[in-house]
């Protein structure tokens, strides 16, 4: 027992997880149970398009197609296009390519092709458009021959484009085209003129365009020349008048200007050249000039300075060798040591005339420094006026430079159309020449049963449709517990939306007298009268379910019993817009974990009815309301309140409401007259029922009003809660 009891359980809780997941929606489900329903009489619809589909391939003639391919490469030939003169458009490409397409299927082209094939008085081509020849010399009053004629030619050529198929290949320069007919040889013949026809008219056009483009770039080549030698002549005025002397000029590849190279510039260069020779000359003079006579590398180098070195050595030598063995006074000692004072005066003279010659060395070449410093400023003045000048005048030359390159272009140009005029360049040709077809291309069996079955399944589709919508909802008390095996609890009448708040709060209301029959049916539900707690449902949005939860909860609040009201519906809260409340916080927060739910309560001013908001929209509603904290929340509820009613989403294309019917005693639900279909009714009351949730009974709503808000039907879902608040107009 337990395990039937818990079948159903499981697989509400499957589809809740499936749900959540995004992987199977009820919505889903929905659709497939109506296709199974419906299975034979679709099974039939698409079977019969089958046979349709067969019987007309048999019936239908063979057509053959012939396909031709071409190569289109880049036009070269825009003959008016030059550097600087047209503006560059290197994004024309696929507009170029777009304009030989549209020009593949021109009537001038079509024309061309008839009239070269003998078309216009061919039978075998109407034979093979399946036409009679008859057509031909069919005489229609009130129409002349000529007009016939024109007719006639007017219909093949409607004909040939009919016919013909453009087909660009992706990523490349080709093309194909393709001409179908019954006739397979007529078909391959068409598609190589076509193709042989766009040449030749390609190459007209190009012919046709030279004279033209010869006669514009004469005017232009002529207007070029005088700007060319008014602006070479403006160059050399100014530099005249400015005293500027070019040695030479400096171009780049297109023969621009790049620089000039005067005869300042060039003497300022030489100069700057020699200063620098001069200043580095000084700065030895200088260092050999600072340093000892006997240790610079001049004074080691001489030769008088070495020679007096070597005597005074020897000398010296002599002088040491003969104080060992006699006295300073004697003779030959005396000798020794007089020689050696004459050649340390001799050394001293020299390495004195050294000096002298270094200083007077390091005072020529400060000399000649300075003389070439005062050459280079007074150059650098005459050079920074030159530099001034040398600004309008480069202005000049550019303008010059750019003119001449524009005559030139232009010129090689003209002489490249004059070539092309008498040659002729082409950017058009075949590339596989269209074959006689062995085949026909169509009809196809397997594409045409491929048709008719996409066809069949939407006729099928299109047909359940419509007779699902013939299954209306209910619109009298009486259809209430024949059709639905539930009892009626009570009904309400039609209120319009802005009255409707105001009804349920006057006592005096047919609205409230409604709810207060309701409360009173519902007290005889259970076998300890009123139920402690009751979910409120209805099967699709804007039935008045939430209008039902707020009366029921303020009829018993008016009896002396405290109630407390919890916004369920996490999608699309609506209660707390109803009492003025917030719904900062609410039931979605104590779902997510939090434990102390007495803060969320709110009091309203309903005589001893309380309410819990929705609170923040949750990721996953039905993954919060899957747990058990839901059960412990009633439980725990019923220590503090007399009843709990809980306001709860629809049921269709929700697990939401069958998933907290099982933490109540049960459920009352809410249905519009006129509102959601039987079907959808029935499939909604089962869902609630597998999940052993109970049903006390049935509210009609809008009873005798105009049924609001009916197109929702199946579709509620995951667009409830952008859509559901809104259209309701927070409706309780």
């Amino acid at each position: 027992m337990n395990e039937v009891v818990n079948a159903p359980l499981n697989l509400i809780e499957q589809q809740a997880t499936q749900s959540s997941r995004g992987l199977l929606p009820p919505i889903l489900l929905q659709y497939w149970h109506t296709a199974l329903r419906w299975r034979w009489l679709m099974a039939g619809i698409i079977a019969g398009t089958l046979v349709i589909g067969v019987v007309a391939t048999l019936l239908m003639a063979p057509l053959y197609t012939a396909k031709v391919q071409v190569q289109i490469d880049r036009q070269q030939k825009q003959v008016t296009k030059v550097e600087g003169l047209d503006a560059q458009t290197n994004s024309q490409d696929v507009e170029f390519y777009a304009t030989q397409y549209a020009l593949l299927k021109t009537r001038p082209l079509a024309e061309r092709v008839a009239s070269e094939l003998g078309l216009y008085k061919s039978a075998a081509f109407l034979e093979a458009h399946g036409l009679d020849e008859d057509i031909m010399t069919k005489k229609v009053p009130g129409k002349s021959e000529a007009q016939l004629r024109e007719e006639h030619k007017r219909r093949v050529v409607g004909l040939l484009l009919k016919n013909i198929a453009i087909s660009p290949i992706r990523t490349s320069k080709l093309v194909d085209a393709s001409y179908t007919s019954r006739n397979p040889e007529l078909s391959a013949a068409i598609a190589n003129k076509w193709a042989s026809s766009f040449i030749a008219l390609s190459m007209d056009r190009q012919f046709a365009s030279t004279a033209d483009a010869r006669k514009f770039l004469e005017e232009r080549l002529a207007s070029l020349q005088e700007k060319v030698e008014q602006s070479e002549r403006a160059v050399i005025l100014y530099g005249s008048n400015a005293d500027i002397v070019n040695l030479d000029q400096i171009r780049d590849s297109d023969g621009r200007t790049l620089g000039n190279r005067t005869l300042v510039g060039a003497s300022l260069e030489q100069l700057s050249q020699a200063l620098n020779a001069a200043t580095a000359a000084r700065i030895e003079a200088q260092a050999r000039a600072g340093g000892g006579g006997d240790t610079t590398a001049e004074a080691t180098s001489s030769a008088t300075l070495a020679g007096l070195r070597q005597q005074r050595a020897s000398a010296a030598a002599e002088y040491a060798k003969l104080s060992v063995q006699f006295e300073p006074e004697f003779p030959a000692v005396r000798q020794y040591a007089e020689q050696i004072r004459t050649i340390d005066a001799a050394i001293t003279r020299e390495t004195s005339r050294i000096g002298e010659a270094r200083a007077r060395e390091y005072r020529e070449a400060q000399k000649r420094e300075n003389e070439l410093k005062a050459k280079v400023d007074q150059l650098k003045g005459d050079m920074d006026q030159q530099n001034r000048a040398n600004i309008q005048y480069n202005i000049y030359q550019r303008e010059a430079d750019t003119n001449r390159q524009l005559y030139d272009a232009l010129l090689q140009r003209y002489k490249e159309i004059g070539v092309a005029g008498s040659v002729g360049v082409n950017n058009i040709a075949i590339v596989e020449p269209a074959i006689v077809p062995d085949k026909p291309s169509s009809p196809k069996m397997s594409i045409n049963l491929a048709i008719a079955l996409l066809l069949g399944i939407g006729l099928a589709a299109a047909t359940v449709f419509a007779l699902e919508q013939i299954d209306e909802g209910i619109r009298e008390p009486s259809q209430v517990e024949p059709l639905l095996g539930v009892p009626l609890l009570g009904m309400t009448p039609a209120v319009a939306d802005g009255n409707l708040y105001e009804e349920l709060r006057d006592p005096k209301s047919h609205l409230f007298d409604a709810y207060f029959s309701i409360r009173s049916s519902l007290a005889f539900a259970t076998n300890h009268g009123l139920p402690k707690s009751f979910a409120v449902v209805s099967t699709r949005p804007a039935e008045g379910k939430s209008s039902t939860s707020l009366a029921l909860a303020q009829i018993i609040g008016r009896t002396g019993k405290r109630v407390l009201l919890v916004d369920a519906d996490l999608r699309s809260p609506s209660i707390h817009s109803m009492v003025d409340g917030s719904n900062e916080v609410g039931f979605s927060n104590y779902l997510a974990g939090e434990n102390d739910w007495s803060h969320i309560v709110q009091e309203t001013s309903l005589k001893n009815v309380s309410i819990i908001a929705a609170g923040p929209v949750p990721p996953s509603a039905a993954e919060l309301l899957s747990g058990d904290r839901l059960a412990q929340f009633v439980k725990e509820g019923l220590g503090q309140f007399d009843h709990i009613v809980i306001d709860s989403p629809p049921v269709l294309g929700m697990t939401d409401a069958p998933l907290i019917s099982k933490s109540v005693e049960g459920v009352v639900y809410v249905l519009q007259a006129g509102g959601a279909a039987v079907r959808g009714v029935k499939a909604s009351i089962q869902r609630i029922r597998q999940v052993n949730g109970h049903i006390f009974g049935i509210v009609l709503t809008k009873v005798g009003g105009d049924a609001k808000g009916y197109g929702y039907g199946y579709g509620y879902g995951y667009g409830y809660g952008q859509r559901y608040g809104e259209e309701d107009g927070a409706r309780i």
